[in-house]
């Protein structure tokens, strides 16, 4: 999985980068606990990359935005702290690329990938 660091360089490396007024990352990591308060001890993450790849050609095509990017951490037993999922998203102003980053995030979230958690006894 690529770093924040690599991915930042690539979007830098852009041929449209001049057209950039906002970079939006996000950074998912593996939390202590899970959304109904078990705690966690880990979890693995799969991904639908047919899936992926239709999302980000559609949201690379909203008004403003010049690239995407998303690493996934997928298949490896992750603990709590580690990266799980980045995005990134460049664009030219804040309501477009702040739209974007949530669209693609929650898209992404609720069907590209499916989490297994491993919980605490």
């Amino acid at each position: 999985m690529k770093s924040i660091s690599e991915l930042m360089t690539i979007i830098k490396a852009h041929p449209d980068y001049h057209r950039v007024g906002m970079v939006l990352y996000h950074n998912g990591v593996v939390r202590g606990t899970s959304r109904d308060g078990r705690k966690v001890s880990g979890l693995k993450v799969s991904v639908d990359h047919e899936r992926l790849r239709k999302v980000l050609e559609v949201q690379r095509k909203r008004p403003g935005i010049t690239e995407i990017l998303v690493e996934i951490d997928e298949g490896t037993d992750l603990a709590v702290g580690d990266d799980v999922m980045f995005i990134v998203v460049a664009g030219d102003i804040r309501e477009n690329v702040i739209a974007s980053l949530t669209d693609t995030l929650n898209t992404i979230k609720t069907t590209v990938t499916h989490k297994t958690e491993y919980f605490q006894e």
